[in-house]
């Protein structure tokens, strides 16, 4: 006999028939007005992760909200990931009610305002502004081309919810009430002292106190938990399993003949799995030649693996 009871599945279930962790995302966006308008969100997860020129993020969203209304209209938008502060969580739920107006929302927000950069790169073009009692940001634009989303009207005024004939599948309007919106990721903006950690290497002490919802959430509450300053994160050492050095040589052989690797070289592979050996030499070799090298050495490799190399060297 299972351990489990068979819960009816509802709309919402991730709120109503779960506890499902996620984040506590404050997005935002501008308004008709060029007011910065923003909106708690948790629907927020990665979507393009590796192997396409860009990166993007998936926002699942209520397709008449002001955040999907803005982001019909103008693009853009920004991801803000607030630290965890009571008064700052507050606030998150505060912005969630649904209906205000930008006027309404923003009047007595405590969050503070600055510009992004974005903004800074392009001084002529115009960006939501993102929020400072953050830890990290992600400005984004949506990918209206996927799904042939480009021709997306915002809602008339006086209009409840989408009426359509069809809905998109993964990308714009999916449902008379929801959206879906693939964002490219521009850029990441990340305080100080996480950039150093992330740059520098991170211990346990360099992770940012974050709030973590629990999706689920009655008539009276939004349940969410703590980070605690007492409960630092845990690192619980991943699997090693080395492949044979000789099974390194015998693919960099192969992997393409005007590029060569050594025995050195071949030996900072070993601890690759397998199955991502391929992409990994790939990699190596689109780098060789990008860079006018012929023969891949341990010392090209330490710059391979250093994924943050250019960034270091421009601080």
């Amino acid at each position: 006999m299972s351990s489990f009871k068979d819960l009816r599945i509802v709309d919402n279930f991730y709120q109503t028939s779960a506890f499902f962790p996620m984040p506590t995302v404050i997005i935002s966006t501008l308004a008709d007005n060029g007011q910065t308008n923003c909106g708690a969100y948790s629907l927020v997860q990665p979507y393009y992760v590796a192997g396409k020129d860009y990166y993007a993020m998936l926002l699942e969203c209520r397709n008449s909200s002001n955040t999907a209304q803005n982001i019909i209209k103008r693009k853009k938008c920004a991801l803000n990931f607030i630290y965890d502060d009571r008064k700052l969580f507050k606030q998150a739920v505060a912005l969630g009610f649904p209906g205000d107006t930008t006027e309404q929302k923003m009047k007595n927000c405590i969050y503070t305002l600055e510009d992004g950069l974005c903004a800074e790169a392009d001084p002529k073009g115009t960006y939501p502004k993102v929020i400072k009692e953050c830890f990290q940001v992600f400005e984004c634009e949506w990918v209206d081309s996927l799904e042939n989303c480009e021709g997306t009207k915002p809602l008339e005024e006086g209009q409840d919810h989408y009426e359509l004939e069809k809905y998109h599948d993964f990308n714009g309007i999916t449902t008379p009430y929801g959206a879906h919106f693939i964002l490219k990721v521009n850029k990441i903006l990340m305080k100080e002292k996480y950039y150093n950690a992330i740059v520098n290497g991170v211990t346990k002490n360099d992770f940012p106190p974050v709030p973590v919802d629990y999706g689920y959430r009655d008539s009276k509450n939004f349940w969410y938990t703590r980070s605690s300053v007492f409960n630092k994160p845990i690192g619980e050492l991943l699997p090693i399993r080395e492949t044979s050095l000789s099974s390194v040589q015998y693919a960099a052989k192969r992997i393409d003949p005007d590029i060569q690797f050594t025995d050195e070289a071949c030996a900072k592979l070993v601890k690759v799995p397998r199955i991502f050996l391929p992409t990994a030499l790939k990699g190596c070799v689109a780098w060789a030649k990008e860079n006018g090298v012929t023969v891949i050495t341990a010392e090209h490799m330490d710059i391979i693996n250093d994924k943050r190399a250019r960034e270091k060297g421009g601080k």
